[in-house]
């Protein structure tokens, strides 16, 4: 990777984000972070100059589970970098009870889906014009228990869960990521953009802060080393640095190994992807967003 490569980072102030973060600060790229809070993001600021004084740190303000938020700041980007070499999209979460949007979504839906797909849908044109740029998704192997997707009815679902049946969601939004990564990497075919998903593993960060004894059970993994974040960055990392993954589009990479594994139906089935892209543009085209 150049050294003053563009990379551009959703969810960079905790967890694996700030990892992926650190690593590459290390590594002299240029750091293109989005964030919620200000003062969160001055702290990270700060623990990233400190691992490299030289470190450009950029920050875009703005709520990942508000569609307008994220396509001003889709737009922000466009506007302020000619070129954008690598686009993370990292954030999501794992909520344990529902909750709606200001837009009518599930947050989960809203979160670990939508908001990718339309910064990346933003930023598609500064990302071709470089001719050879890489975009990563964070997925997961939590894909394989989503349940049954129903499409598009599952893009509005906003029924109500208990935490145990939290799990279904959360895996039907990465089964989405990954389902999306194989149409994007169709749609981004002869440009020279490249476009991979990865499983990061279980991490001790994604673990649900809302659950009231995650700390206690965060210090208990740790302790048997159990769900180590740095190899779900390190994962992440690779997908976005290394040039052996950009010989390959529409493929979905593990932790630990890097190799290729197989993801749940309906990913790669080009019809439902295909389907699923329609549902999502219009959803977006109907809401003035495109």
């Amino acid at each position: 990777m150049k050294k003053q490569s563009i990379v551009v980072l959703t969810g960079a102030t905790s967890g694996l984000g700030q990892l992926v973060a650190a690593e590459l600060a290390k590594r002299g790229v240029y750091l293109v972070l989005t964030a919620r809070s200000k003062s969160k993001a001055e702290e990270t600021k700060s623990m990233l100059k400190s691992i490299n004084p030289e470190a450009k740190v950029d920050f875009f303000y703005g709520d990942l589970s508000s569609m307008k938020d994220v396509k001003r700041i889709g737009d922000e980007i466009s506007n302020t970098y000619s070129k954008i070499d690598v686009l993370i999209n990292n954030a999501g979460l794992h909520a344990f009870e529902q909750r709606i949007t200001e837009d009518g979504f599930s947050e989960m839906i809203a979160v670990n889906y939508l908001a990718p797909w339309l910064l990346t849908y933003t930023l598609q044109k500064t990302l071709i014009k470089l001719g050879e740029a890489t975009v990563v998704n964070v997925a997961s192997e939590a894909s394989r228990n989503h349940g049954k997707l129903k499409l598009p009815e599952d893009l509005f679902d906003t029924s109500t869960f208990t935490a145990r049946e939290s799990s279904k969601l959360y895996g039907k939004t990465k089964l989405l990521d990954i389902m999306f990564t194989g149409e994007l990497a169709r749609l981004f075919s002869g440009t020279g953009v490249t476009v991979n998903a990865l499983n990061p593993g279980f991490n001790v960060t994604g673990l649900g802060r809302e659950l009231a004894f995650s700390s206690v059970l965060e210090r208990i993994l740790n302790l048997l080393h159990i769900g180590d974040p740095r190899r779900g960055a390190d994962i992440i990392v690779r997908l976005a640095t290394e040039s052996k993954y950009k010989e390959v589009t529409g493929g979905y990479f593990n932790v630990g190994t890097g190799k290729e594994i197989n993801a749940i139906h309906p990913c790669g089935d080009e019809e439902m992807e295909n389907k699923l892209w329609a549902y999502t543009k219009e959803i977006f085209k109907s809401r003035g967003l495109l």
